[in-house]
């Protein structure tokens, strides 16, 4: 599905990203893991087109994408909820869903779907973005990335800041994605939220990853640990 080989990103002459190399399988939650800082954003961006490489390529469904801008990686079905949400606060979620729909005409399917996986959003759909809570801000954020019905979604820290109830609502959305056939890699600090969701775990520090593997295999390994709490 997605083979990142080798990345290098240089921002303002400083290495950002340093021979990173991940993948992501067909319906398959991977986790980017890491603490502030450590790059996960960066990753993150690179994959959707917004951030250039310095180095190292890009496949998504086995083919090039290095060189794509982003509008053509989201036409061949990649999604992207960004941690800011980017929602359009003067418009009602209905017409935020409206506006990223990559076919008008299944208007009413795509709907259904969405309310399928996030069934609050239905009694938001005439409330404008700018009023909703900040929850509800990042789960309108990812059913505007489900309009265009990828195959892939990123996820930039979908989790953060959400309370317990919330997020075990949102747990149980993003399990909902990834059984409807839609890959998904989520750049994430939490490791609580890693071992809750992920199928995989790459652990990303300084630019690097430094570990792959399961999430049971992450919280056996001490040295790996010192690194996420920071210690």
């Amino acid at each position: 599905m997605l083979k990142i080989d080798n990345i290098e990103v240089n921002l303002g002459g400083v290495n950002i990203l340093r021979k990173i190399s991940l993948d992501v399988k067909e319906k398959e939650i991977v986790m980017l893991l890491g603490r502030n800082g450590a790059g996960k954003t960066t990753t993150i961006k690179s994959i959707i087109g917004i951030i250039p490489l310095k180095k190292g390529k890009i496949f998504f469904n086995g083919k090039d994408i290095t060189n794509l801008p982003p509008y053509k990686r989201a036409r061949m079905g990649i999604g992207y909820a960004p941690e800011d949400r980017k929602i359009f606060t003067d418009m009602t979620t209905e017409e935020n869903i409206e506006v990223a729909l990559s076919n008008p005409n299944k208007k009413n399917e795509v709907i259904k779907e969405i309310v399928e996986i996030f069934p609050i959003i239905e009694k938001l759909m005439k409330r404008k973005g700018g009023y909703l809570s900040g929850g509800e801000q990042k789960m309108l954020a990812i059913a505007r990335a489900l309009a265009l019905s990828p195959k892939l979604l990123l996820l930039d820290e979908p989790l953060e800041g959400l309370a317990p109830i919330v997020t075990k609502h949102f747990y149980e959305s993003i399990k909902k994605i990834r059984d409807r056939g839609i890959s998904i890699l989520i750049a994430e600090s939490n490791l609580l939220h890693a071992s809750k969701l992920a199928d995989r775990i790459f652990i990303i520090e300084r630019g690097e990853v430094i570990f792959e593997g399961r999430p049971e295999e992450v919280l056996k390994k001490e040295e790996v640990l010192k690194v996420l709490r920071g210690f």
